[in-house]
């Protein structure tokens, strides 16, 4: 049979959806590009805002008439939308739904498919599966995992949970509601990830959790986080992994020795990414953030003086409940102050359970909401491209990732996004020097730099060059 995922919401969806897909192959499924071609029809969805939920429903609609129309179809629903407890209200709700499955938890789809085949038959499609990967199979540790066949050798990037669940319960956030408290995975474990996915043709790992500075918190004399990272990039030079990243940070998590130790690993990126969510410490107090905006401004201080050339991004909700326009005037003050280098943004909407939703009115009308997000974006994309602009004349090392329209597409150390013009040869996954010749707020343009360019460069001291490789 074939199979088609929808994927809506964070990487560590993208981390769960890849999982299920591999399971999925490994019971001798295929992936199908098109979902009408396909046999099992699943969708790992995110309700962390009301907008990624009405996305979820409306596919949920689409399927439930292709259900109709084609029975013998199998619906999977996976991720936030089903949470970790029993989904009873779900099961009554979305009849046509043959499978539930908790977040990053594919078992139970591969649990109604093997008892939907005859045991000789699931022995047979098991025993074609790892004929074809025997070479990968025979590797495999706990914790491993065999990507799907179309990004065997293809992936570049990809996304390594180390900690499920979280257990801070801000306000607005439903996410410890349906993943569950904070669970640390073994080291082992993750050892064996990368391993596996270095071997596959992987150059970039990105290690996930919802708080992933408190890795190991839940584990009595555990591993933290820069211990964690030092073991990694142990095995990324093993195995010829180039770069490492993680996300997302807390700022009550994020310690001197963990900053410390992303200066003094080169393969660990220049790139934190660390919420602040609000610039008006009345509001942050309401989110239950733990923090104030001078602690934040401190930590962004601390950050940019212990990591020579780092990013920084940061998360911010507008209109949560009693903004006033004087305590998103702070926020809009913060950002301009701080000049980070990436900010994600979203209108808060209130979310079922969240302490939020229980307890505070949603008075920010929906066009506030919009007005004070479009004045963020606006601001961001000024500042951006003022920090981009920086980059101009200057060679920066590119991690290539695909091909696209025409151009190689890759990123720098900092996470900034990269175009360059080679037909000569190949670059997926390769290091590439490229000295920059146009920037915007999004995206960089440059022009591959040669040996003999970089010998020319040297002798005539004509472009300072950045070293972006520590």
């Amino acid at each position: 049979m074939r199979y088609h995922i929808w994927t809506l919401g964070c990487q560590m969806n993208v981390a769960d959806s890849q999982l299920l897909a591999s399971k999925l192959e490994n019971l001798g499924h295929h992936a199908a590009a098109d979902p009408d071609e396909a046999d099992i029809l699943v969708i790992n969805t995110c309700v962390v805002r009301q907008s990624a939920e009405d996305k979820a429903y409306g596919r949920l609609r689409e399927l439930a008439r292709l259900k109709e129309r084609q029975p013998d179809k199998i619906i999977g629903l996976m991720g936030c939308l089903v949470g970790v407890r029993d989904p009873l209200r779900l099961r009554a709700k979305l009849p046509h739904v043959d499978v539930f499955l908790p977040p990053s938890d594919p078992g139970p789809m591969i649990d109604f498919l093997r008892d939907r085949q005859a045991e000789r038959e699931v022995r047979a499609l098991d025993a074609a599966a790892r004929a074809s990967r025997d070479d990968l199979q025979d590797a495999l540790e706990e914790g491993a995992i065999i990507l799907p066949e179309h990004e065997r050798g293809a992936l570049v990037s990809a996304h390594v949970p180390v900690v499920y669940g979280c257990s801070h319960a801000c306000a607005f956030c439903i996410i410890p509601f349906r993943r569950g408290v904070e669970k640390s995975r073994p080291v082992g474990e993750i050892v064996a990830h990368v391993r596996s996915l270095a071997r596959q043709g992987v150059r970039e790992v990105t290690l996930l959790g919802q708080i992933v500075d408190r890795y190991g918190k839940d584990i009595p004399d555990g591993p933290n986080l820069a211990q964690l990272l030092r073991v990694v990039h142990d095995v990324a030079e093993e195995e010829g992994i180039a770069r490492i990243r993680f996300l997302t940070s807390h700022p009550n998590w994020m310690t001197d020795e963990l900053l410390d130790t992303v200066a003094g690993l080169p393969r660990v990126m220049p790139q934190i990414e660390v919420p602040v969510q609000a610039g008006n410490d009345e509001v942050l107090e309401r989110m239950r953030r733990g923090y104030t905006v001078a602690q934040y401004r401190a930590l962004v201080e601390r950050i940019r003086s212990r990591i020579p050339g780092v990013a920084i991004h940061c998360d911010i909700i507008v209109g949560f409940p009693g903004e006033t326009d004087a305590q998103f005037q702070d926020t809009y003050d913060l950002l301009a102050d701080l000049k980070l280098d990436k900010v994600h943004l979203a209108r808060y909407s209130p979310r079922p359970h969240t302490v939020s939703a229980r307890t505070m009115e949603d008075d920010v009308p929906p066009e506030e909401k919009k007005r004070r997000h479009a004045a963020l974006e606006t601001l961001q994309a000024q500042i951006a491209a003022e920090i981009n602009s920086r980059f101009l004349g200057q060679t920066v090392e590119v991690l290539v990732e695909d091909e696209h329209r025409g151009k190689w597409r890759g990123r720098t150390p900092q996470n900034k996004l990269v175009f360059f013009e080679d037909a000569s040869r190949d670059w997926r996954g390769q290091l590439a020097d490229v000295q920059i010749t146009w920037t915007g707020p999004w995206s960089m343009q440059g022009r591959l730099v040669d040996a003999a360019d970089d010998a020319t460069l040297a002798d005539d001291e004509a472009i300072p060059l950045i070293v972006t490789h520590r």
